[in-house]
């Protein structure tokens, strides 16, 4: 890649002007941040357990009413990324994050308060998932922006572990937690309860000291259109980034049909209760925390092209072993319990230095739009590949579903392998400029 990088810590301070730290950790600003995304993980895991429960038990929802408050809740991953990635780049990321986590604490103890005297209808409950959803949204770009504005190049792979092993503990922490208020409080006080946790990451954030520079060119009178149409252009320009966004979109195609055959066959073909599923399911959560610990060590040591796709073809590769079972034998869960842990260990190590190689490519003012384009073109995926994992098992068997969908995972790493990406070494990549935005300017950060 040709051009000048600028350091992401040029929003706060030049490099020169403060030295570097060893470990992230040593960054007073960076732990307000992780304590600050680590509650609102755990708030945002916890509600997305609770929201269907209030569903289920205080306003007797059916299969059909669940099915659509869960499909409005995930809504603002399709309609909203490349929107919300354009309107971030324009504001500072502490600002975003600390208004985000003030409305969904204040719209869940409203949500919790209106359960409980019996005002809460479906309707309301649906307002509420899409608003939570959407306000995931914006948080969850902005936290990645900021990531970079906090941290120097050298320190994203670290940073970007430290903050995906707390998503993966609240993954596996926050639905057990968010049952667990189910059945000692009542579900309108448990939905109620999780408007704490998003007060303790507004309380964390809003302390962050360290001053943001919008660039210049972002000032709020460029229009929202046309600032999406820089970011697609910025990422459609690199090659790398380009191979980022296929290589996602054919993995999320492939494992969103993979999962729908894959719930499929373990209780139909294999014949497994369903506390079992459940098991195997959660290995892939001990499996992601290993995965981020890996992260902050591996691509630094053997590079971070081999790493990306030797752990994306052990991951995606694994679950070929799958069909070959049969029948709840002595062997059934301890393999499938292995498949999980490793797909959840290798995917993780995956989307933690992928993370890091976007950030690195991306200029400051464009990370916000870089992370909502290639998210949208990911998860864009994922619905049409669902919808071909349920048509396949009519022709295929259950069985032959997942042994082809299984093995279409397996085009992701070649996609890599065959990309810029493969040739990454040891040390992140320079960035370039990003190309000439609305005003002529240059996609480069101030500061």
């Amino acid at each position: 890649m040709q051009g000048v990088f600028v350091p992401s810590a040029s929003s706060g301070a030049s490099a020169s002007a403060r030295s570097v730290p060893s470990s992230p950790w040593r960054d007073r600003d960076f732990r307000r941040l992780w304590l600050g995304q680590t509650s609102s993980q755990l708030g945002e895991q916890t509600t997305l357990v609770v929201l269907p429960l209030v569903a289920v038990l205080t306003l007797d929802a059916g299969a059909g009413e669940l099915g659509v408050l869960r499909a409005v809740g995930q809504a603002p991953l399709l309609l909203l990324p490349l929107l919300v990635g354009a309107w971030v780049d324009g504001w500072r990321t502490r600002t975003v994050m600390v208004v985000t986590d003030a409305c969904r604490a204040l719209m869940l103890g409203a949500a919790g308060l209106a359960g409980l005297l019996g005002l809460l209808g479906l309707p309301a409950l649906l307002v509420v998932a899409f608003a939570a959803g959407a306000l995931a949204m914006f948080f969850d770009v902005s936290g990645q922006a900021s990531v970079v504005r906090l941290l120097e190049r050298d320190r994203l792979v670290a940073g970007n572990s430290a903050l995906e092993g707390s998503r993966s503990a609240a993954q596996i922490g926050g639905p057990a937690l968010g049952g667990a208020l189910v059945s000692l409080l009542s579900a309108p006080v448990a939905a109620g309860s999780g408007a704490v946790f998003f007060a303790l990451s507004f309380l964390s954030i809003r302390r962050i000291r360290r001053t943001e520079t919008i660039p210049e060119h972002l000032g709020r009178s460029v229009r929202v259109g046309r600032r999406i149409h820089e970011g697609l252009r910025f990422v459609a320009g690199d090659s790398a980034l380009r191979s980022v966004c296929l290589a996602s979109a054919v993995f999320q195609f492939s494992f969103a049909a993979m999962m729908t055959a894959y719930l499929l066959f373990l209780p139909r073909e294999l014949g497994l209760p369903g506390a079992a599923v459940g098991l195997v399911l959660a290995a892939t959560g001990p499996g992601a925390l290993l995965g981020a610990v890996l992260a902050a060590r591996l691509p630094s040591r053997f590079g971070h092209g081999p790493v990306l796709v030797s752990a994306a073809a052990l991951g995606d590769g694994v679950f070929l072993s799958v069909p070959a079972l049969h029948g709840r034998s002595a062997v059934t869960v301890p393999v499938l319990l292995a498949v999980n842990f490793l797909f959840g260990a290798a995917g993780q190590l995956v989307n933690v230095t992928l993370m890091a190689v976007r950030q690195a490519l991306t200029p400051d003012g464009m990370q916000g739009r870089a992370a909502a384009t290639i998210t949208c073109v990911g998860m864009g995926m994922a619905p049409l590949g669902s919808l071909l994992g349920g048509f396949l098992p009519v022709t295929w068997g259950v069985r032959g579903s997942v042994l082809v969908t299984a093995a279409g995972m397996l085009l992701s790493p070649a996609v890599m392998a065959l990309s810029p990406l493969a040739r990454l070494g040891r040390t992140l990549p320079q960035g370039r400029h990003a190309p000439p935005t609305a005003d002529g300017s240059s996609g480069r950060a101030t500061g």
